[in-house]
């Protein structure tokens, strides 16, 4: 009897896995739905110019093959990448021609190291040097997913396929929305390369670099295929207004918008007592604009006072100008207290150079925090010394009786010498 009874339990049991297996196969599915891989593109420029020695003693193509197989070696198993090159493949003349030479190396993929290693080795500095359409094809190679998708541009030189400007491309492809990012590094850059890739770096929100010896490109290099594998906080697009009472309410997070030169945007942040705020702007110029300008973000009070401000300036040498503030409000003995409302105001210097469009506005990122602040007056530092006013004292108090001692042995050391 009890047999059967355990027997009839099991069936049961077995019957109801299989019917919640039934039952719920979408949420299985979910939980085993895993994050979409990082997409990587290395964009090779392999023109004639790679051949100049000045790297190291070796040639920039050298360089950038060394580079390039140090990199193979390190990327991390979840990155997908792929190899595209400029003026890989023609070597005539016919600037028409010569400004379709772009090729896909490797395809943008699982790596196989060996592969692509045998397939860079291959490469020989030979014509032109099309940036632009070689970051169309890019874009496209890295087109779908949602993962990560990051472009390394590496080039010695200015594109040679004008009017197709390639900084007009990157801003095409900042503005579809798709989230890919440009990075470039100019090798030994002249200063109208510098001025390009610096661009087009920009309009996507990247970075660029000069690189002078080999140990920077791969050290470079390496660094952008392992923070496509970092965790990305895609921002949230907001809107600011122009007073503080209609401005949008923001919480803990990372935030884009657009501001227009010279003008100022309002946010609205709810403090609780006790809490912290923590607040950083960064606003870029994607576009020429005239040296000497600068930043500020302000908190201030519903009713307008000023609370804290952060400020920063800039001459024209920097791609971004960035400043932040800091916000502990007061712990209330009241558990119901209120949170307060405090208003950030946004306002930039900026001035477009001549003949430069001031629509749409410049790009601005804010970072908004709000954490708990200190946990008491104990952690307030006394001034200025923090908890080490303790070991401050301790010290001055060794050091007196250290003091005593001495001229005590030192007074007995005379008498005795007097004695004898």
């Amino acid at each position: 009897m009890i047999r059967t009874q355990r027997l009839a339990a099991g069936v049961c049991a077995l019957l109801a896995a299989l019917t919640a297996g039934i039952a719920f196969p979408a949420g299985a599915a979910a939980d085993e739905t895993e994050p979409a891989a990082p997409k990587v593109e290395l964009v090779l420029d392999v023109s004639g110019s790679m051949r100049a020695n000045d790297m190291d003693g070796g040639s920039r193509m050298a360089a950038a093959k060394q580079a390039f197989n140090e990199v193979l070696d390190a990327t991390p198993e979840e990155v997908q990448l792929g190899i595209r090159t400029l003026g890989a493949n023609y070597r005539g003349n016919d600037r028409k021609t010569g400004c379709k030479d772009t090729a896909q190396l490797y395809p943008v993929s699982k790596l196989n190291r060996t592969e692509a290693k045998t397939a860079v080795a291959t490469l020989t500095p030979t014509g032109w040097t099309p940036i632009g359409p070689a970051l169309l094809k890019a874009a496209g190679d890295l087109n779908g997913g949602d993962g990560t998708r990051r472009i390394v541009l590496i080039s010695d030189g200015e594109d040679t396929c004008q009017p197709l400007d390639p900084c007009e491309v990157a801003r095409e492809i900042a503005a579809k929305g798709i989230g890919l990012t440009i990075d470039t590094l100019g090798l030994v850059p002249d200063a109208k390369t510098r001025a390009q890739l610096s661009c087009i770096a920009d309009a996507t929100g990247g970075t660029y670099t000069d690189v002078r010896h080999k140990e920077e490109l791969s050290d470079r290099v390496g660094e952008l295929v392992d923070r496509a594998a970092d965790p990305v906080v895609t921002p949230v697009a907001t809107e600011g207004t122009d007073r503080c009472e209609a401005a949008p309410a923001l919480k803990s997070g990372l935030y884009t918008d657009r501001e227009e030169f010279g003008q100022q945007r309002w946010y609205k942040v709810d403090v609780k007592p006790g809490q912290e705020l923590r607040a950083s702007v960064s606003v870029a110029d994607d576009r020429a604009v005239s040296p000497n300008y600068g930043v500020l973000l302000r908190a201030v009070t519903v009713h307008g006072r000023e609370i804290v401000r952060g400020e920063a300036a800039g001459t024209g040498r920097t791609d971004a100008v960035s400043t932040g503030l800091r916000y502990p409000k007061q712990e209330s003995n009241d558990d119901e207290a209120a949170a307060e409302t405090v208003c950030l105001q946004v306002t930039q210097s900026f001035s477009a150079a001549a003949g430069v469009k001031t629509t749409p506005g410049l790009p601005l990122e804010l970072t908004v925090d709000v954490v708990d602040g200190p946990s008491g007056h104990h952690d307030v530092a006394a001034f200025g010394l923090g908890r080490g006013w303790w070991l401050l004292g301790a010290l001055v108090l060794t050091g007196f009786v250290a003091g005593l001692l001495w001229g005590w042995v030192s007074r007995w050391r005379i008498a005795v010498w007097r004695t004898n």
